[in-house]
């Protein structure tokens, strides 16, 4: 179980980091740095773990870009808790409610890991969708350039609408997919046995 939830950590870096790789890689072509057409002569399986591990590193990297874009963005998906109560109003005096939700991941985790695993792809699937975003954002600027400076205006132009807009939704999107799993969280810690009486002890 512990390769799913690395695997979870590599999807969430990697995917936003080859959005970047590919990106640095056509503008080093397209200003002449690089002449991509000579990578077809390095050996295949090295050039696909090298791309996987440049992307990763640049998925890292980017980290923060993500996390500012969502700020930037207006509007918001709410407080997860909030809407749990609303939802089971039962649950309003239990302790877990008010606990820390990476506390109360590892508790999953401790308990039923393959409950834990849902919780971990929802979270690794938002961070990916939202990490995107900034890489679609300098695509987009980049194909608004390449509108005055290239030979395909219109293609260009449809691609900086395409991405920009992509890279709106997928911040967006990210911010709904982190929600659900704060939402997940509070609902499986719900059935989870012992976890007030573990929580009372720990603040006693």
């Amino acid at each position: 179980m512990n390769l799913v939830v690395g695997v979870f950590d590599l999807f969430t870096y990697a995917v936003a980091g080859g959005l970047y790789l590919v990106l640095v890689g056509y503008l080093a072509d397209r200003i002449g740095l690089v002449d991509l057409a000579t990578l077809s002569s390095v050996n295949g399986v090295l050039l696909v773990i090298g791309f996987v591990v440049l992307s990763y590193l640049c998925g890292i990297l980017g980290y923060p870009l993500g996390a500012v874009m969502n700020k930037l963005l207006p509007g918001g998906r709410g407080q997860a808790r909030a809407e749990f109560l609303r939802r089971n109003p039962a649950a309003r005096d239990r302790p877990f409610v008010r606990a820390d939700s990476f506390l109360l991941l590892s508790g999953l985790q401790m308990h039923d890991m393959e409950a834990a695993t849902e919780v971990n792809r929802l979270r690794a699937s938002g961070l990916m969708a939202r990490n995107a975003g900034p890489a679609l954002a300098l695509a987009s600027i980049t194909a608004l350039v390449e509108v005055f400076t290239s030979g395909h205006p219109v293609l260009a132009l449809v691609c900086a609408v395409v991405f920009g807009g992509a890279s709106v939704l997928l911040v967006l999107q990210g911010r709904k997919l982190g929600y659900m799993a704060s939402m997940k969280t509070l609902e499986l810690c719900f059935w989870l046995p012992d976890v007030d009486d573990k929580l009372r002890s720990a603040q006693s």
